[in-house]
């Protein structure tokens, strides 16, 4: 029994409600979460039926999909799982699933060696490892570092959805650094990952400028109908971000050759693992080389610099020299003060 796209989003929601034991879940609820989800996603704003959800988890407790949801309700109006680690994202894929997952990295092989589809290669070897991993019942061949822990995550697929509608959106915001959380409106133009964090990129509404919020931040967003979304054609991510590492661009900065000195130990994994794409070898000898990169200097940067320790020096520009000197000579600071 196939699923279509919108039932799967109502299997989707109703699952997530139902692992949420922070609350209780009546039918109205579930229905109310469904016709919320279908609208974000899809754009139907005409809502569904309590005829529709309780099919839904019929279905969901049912072998039909091969869900067997543990499903109960609790004082004849609760909607709940009885096994409190049960998900349907948790089961095992299908001898039909494996089958249209084989068939797809059939396809998918075909292209990879078009520029276009470059960074297709980890995909593809992601999923044979999925595939492999569950045909065999082994352990995983490649091992993907993932951090379960991480906050935010479950707002990428409301987020993905609004960049794609062309959809303004309302933040609820609060930083590390603010007590209180504040509203933004934003128009909303690319999802970025970097060092296992996720952010949204866009224009902040009228005052125009281009904002990173992470994720994990978020409190929480809403779409405004209100407001027309206005993408801006000059944005280019790949250029925006052409000479930054990670995700903080400092306004009215430029880039600047940074030159630095690795010693002989660490001198090979700076060459086969470069720093940034702009980096080049100067010069080599005995006690280690010397690279220069072009990067406009940023929080990210500081901290992939400080990472290496005494493996590495900055020669220039005298101004970020100084502060990672400042800023190691802090550390130092706070180990003689603990012994």
């Amino acid at each position: 029994m196939p699923a279509n796209r919108n039932a799967l989003i109502r299997y989707s929601t109703i699952d997530k409600c139902l692992r949420n034991r922070y609350r209780k879940w009546t039918l109205n609820d579930l229905v109310e979460a469904c016709s919320e989800a279908l609208f974000e996603y899809e754009g139907i704003d005409k809502g569904i039926s309590i005829r529709s959800v309780q099919y839904d988890i019929q279905i969901m407790r049912s072998d039909k999909l091969g869900y067997n949801a543990p499903i109960k309700v609790i004082d004849r109006k609760y909607y709940t799982y009885d096994d409190p680690e049960y998900s349907i994202t948790k089961l095992p894929l299908s001898d039909n699933d494996l089958t249209k997952l084989n068939d797809a990295i059939e396809i998918l092989k075909q292209f990879k060696e078009f520029n276009h589809f470059k960074d297709m290669s980890s995909i593809v070897q992601k999923l044979e490892n999925k595939i492999y991993t569950e045909q065999n019942k082994s352990s995983d061949i490649i091992h993907i570092d993932k951090n379960n822990l991480l906050k935010g995550l479950d707002h990428l697929n409301g987020l993905f959805a609004a960049i794609t509608k062309k959809r303004v959106i309302m933040i609820e915001y609060k930083s590390f650094k603010a007590k209180q959380s504040n509203r933004i409106y934003m128009h909303p133009y690319i999802l970025k990952e970097y060092n296992n964090r996720w952010f949204v990129i866009g224009r902040v509404h009228k005052q125009g400028d281009i904002l990173n919020l992470a994720l994990d931040r978020i409190i929480s967003f809403k779409e405004i109908d209100d407001i027309k979304y206005k993408r801006d054609k000059d944005f280019d991510p790949d250029l925006f971000y052409k000479n930054v590492i990670g995700v903080t661009v400092n306004k009215n900065m430029f880039p600047r050759k940074i030159i630095i000195r690795a010693n002989k130990r660490h001198a090979p994994y700076m060459i086969t693992k470069p720093i940034h794409h702009t980096q080049e070898l100067l010069s080599e000898d005995e006690k280690g080389i010397v690279i220069s990169i072009d990067v406009i200097p940023n929080f990210e940067l500081e901290k992939v610099l400080l990472s290496f320790g005494s493996d590495i020096e900055v020669l220039s520009p005298p101004s970020l020299r100084n502060r990672i000197l400042e800023l190691l000579q802090s550390a130092v600071r706070v180990y003689d003060n603990t012994i």
